[in-house]
């Protein structure tokens, strides 16, 4: 048995971490991230939240209260449904945790729903505890039932509806971050298919506290104008204005998830199909990265951020090598109008995200800079860094000197996303 590896398991309801010490050693205590980073408050840039059923229609007008998500049978089997029978996700808490504190692995997660999983899933206080208990200060929270990038609200056609379940969402959310004092932020959701609408919740958002959006990242799959163009404008103002920073997270738009699921062949097994799209789905993100790069949004907004969530960094410099390059021999006319390479644009205003990488890591910061990376563990999904968080980041960083390591544990998320540490 490896002595430094980390077990983690459940006391009462409480998640602990301990340590297998060499024989002759005073026994097991608790590990942390902080232990090996003393010093360094961690901001965890990208966790999951498993939404309580109750969630939408505990806080939804009468007229709205059987039409928002909730958890209905749907041909047989437990769905999350809006407007009544519209089904957008299965009812699986999306949560690799156990009632145990032990790790699924493979797809057991899918089969596992809101009451099988561990309570810092979906428990303000459990989350708590579990992020003392891995060093972690504060954790930035992304959604699953409404898709990635807001996008399965789309299946309904009535769009006060829509609105309704994103500002149902967001209210409910900014109640969590108030219950957690701060350590808990929620990233919220915009109506991105109404560019008016989306300009109004990202400043009634804001209001409520919340530190930054998520987007969908490939509107004009929908019918909606592509970022480049100018209807969008609005938008990127407030945003700059708000100082809310804009995050496309991983199969944020119906055309990722889409692509990702037809990359392995239809001969291989469930578990096989869903490692290969899921290392897949990285790479969707090069589609509205490189289209902004090359526009006047970046030039035009130069304190609008954007964050590339969840989808690691190690891709990013052959990323901006080639675009750089690509532009420069085929597109020069179109770069004269900008101040900038794209790949300056990145370094300026654009960031990524890393967890599990370790050789990929170093070449990436010396390409793109130590300032434009974040760390993240994705809890509570299936690939996140639970229970070896402390043996990953230590590998990945460990050899750093000290200002790099905190700038990416602490320092970048929590100047991004205006957080006191």
């Amino acid at each position: 048995m490896d002595t430094s590896s980390a077990r983690l398991g459940s006391l009462g309801g409480r998640l602990i971490i301990s340590t297998w010490l060499p024989s002759g050693s005073e026994g097991a205590h608790t590990m942390a991230i902080t232990e090996f980073f003393p010093g360094i408050k961690i901001v965890d840039s990208d966790t999951h939240w498993t939404e309580p059923h109750d969630l939408w229609t505990s806080g939804a007008p009468a007229k709205y209260r059987d039409l928002v998500p909730q958890i209905r049978e749907h041909n047989g089997k437990r769905k999350w449904v809006v407007n009544g029978d519209i089904p957008i996700a299965g009812d699986s808490a999306v949560s690799a945790i156990g009632p145990d504190g032990e790790k699924m692995l493979g797809l057991k997660f899918l089969k596992h729903d809101i009451e099988m999983v561990h309570a810092a899933s979906y428990d303000c206080d459990a989350r708590l505890e579990l992020m003392d208990a891995m060093g972690v200060s504060h954790g930035i929270v992304y959604p699953n039932v409404g898709g990635f990038g807001n996008q399965n609200f789309l299946k309904v056609e009535d769009r006060a509806l829509r609105i309704a379940c994103v500002e149902i969402y967001n209210d409910w959310m900014a109640d969590l971050q108030a219950r957690s004092g701060g350590r808990i932020l929620p990233m919220a959701l915009v109506p991105w298919w109404d560019i008016d609408a989306s300009v109004l919740e990202v400043d009634r958002a804001h209001r409520n506290g919340a530190k930054g959006i998520v987007m969908c990242s490939n509107p004009h799959d929908s019918g909606m104008p592509n970022f480049a163009q100018p209807d969008w404008r609005p938008f990127w103002e407030i945003c700059e204005a708000l100082e809310m920073p804009v995050n496309f997270h991983i199969g944020a738009s119906e055309g990722d998830i889409d692509w990702s699921g037809k990359v392995p062949y239809d001969t291989w097994s469930g578990d096989v199909k869903i490692s290969l799209g899921g290392a897949a789905i990285f790479l969707g993100q090069l589609r509205w990265m490189v289209n902004l790069l090359v526009s006047d949004v970046p030039e035009r907004y130069p304190n609008l951020n954007f964050v590339s969530v969840e989808s690691g960094v190690g891709w990013i410099p052959f990323l901006l090598d080639a675009l750089d390059y690509q532009c420069g021999e085929t597109a020069p006319e179109h770069l004269a109008h900008l101040s900038m390479k794209p790949s300056d644009y990145f370094r300026r205003q654009f960031y990524g995200c890393f967890w599990f990488e370790s050789q990929t890591l170093a070449p990436a910061i010396d390409h793109i800079g130590a300032t434009q990376i974040m760390f993240e563990t994705d809890i509570p999904h299936p690939t996140c860094l639970y229970p070896r968080s402390v043996e990953r980041v230590r590998d990945a960083i460990g050899s750093l000197d000290a200002p790099t390591q905190k700038r990416i544990l602490q320092d970048n998320a929590a100047e991004l996303y205006k957080i006191d540490v």
